[in-house]
């Protein structure tokens, strides 16, 4: 699979900080049957490499490490069965490390000259971040004009209330969001629900 591959296989990408007090893998198997099997589970937990190693096992999960700022994370993410990479910004080292694994790829982007720093090591694939304190959707308007190629993955202070504005723009394939498990959430009932309603946006899409 390529990012765009990924990026287009659900609406929102649930944005996890793995606690303990979760199963992984219930998790895990609660966003796939709910329509959201793109997971991405950020390196900011001692638990999380286990949890992204977990959640591989799981049948239909698509489960990538984010929060991945250099090449030794990288490679620890690769090693747990990471299948995709998410990073809050673009750096060449890391960028250069993940082509030449051939992972897929989402640097995070916030300015025209970081899309163009990405265009010219070959990506066109970005998270817009902080999606919300960057400017919002008309900062992202105004940075996907003169860039048609390039498509993006808005995160960061967007709610279960503003994800149809983003998803609505052209140039967004999906968003990421942590409101489908808030933080101490360990009810997966809830989860489930909010996941339904999450993977329902697609219809909304142009």
């Amino acid at each position: 699979m390529t990012i765009d591959d990924i990026m287009r296989m659900a609406p929102v990408i649930p944005v996890l900080t793995i606690e303990d007090q979760l199963d992984p893998v219930g998790l895990a198997e609660t966003l796939v049957e709910a329509g959201l099997p793109v997971i991405e589970v950020t390196l900011r937990t001692p638990g999380a490499l286990d949890a992204i190693r977990a959640m591989a096992t799981v049948s239909g999960a698509v489960v990538g490490a984010g929060t991945v700022l250099d090449e030794a994370q990288l490679a620890r993410a690769i090693d747990a069965g990471s299948q995709f990479i998410v990073s809050p910004g673009l750096t060449n080292p890391l960028a250069l490390a993940a082509r030449d694994t051939e992972i897929p790829f989402l640097p995070g982007v916030a300015t025209a000259s970081e899309i163009m720093r990405g265009l010219d090591l070959g990506l066109d694939r970005f998270k817009f971040f902080p999606a919300e304190a960057a400017g919002g959707l008309p900062a992202l308007k105004s940075l996907a004009a003169p860039f048609g190629q390039v498509r993006f993955c808005p995160t960061g202070g967007i709610t279960e209330q503003s994800a149809p504005q983003w998803l609505a723009h052209p140039s967004v394939h999906c968003v990421g969001g942590s409101w489908m498990v808030p933080s101490g959430e360990t009810d997966l009932a809830r989860i489930g629900e909010r996941a339904r309603a999450a993977a329902s946006l697609r219809e909304s899409r142009p």
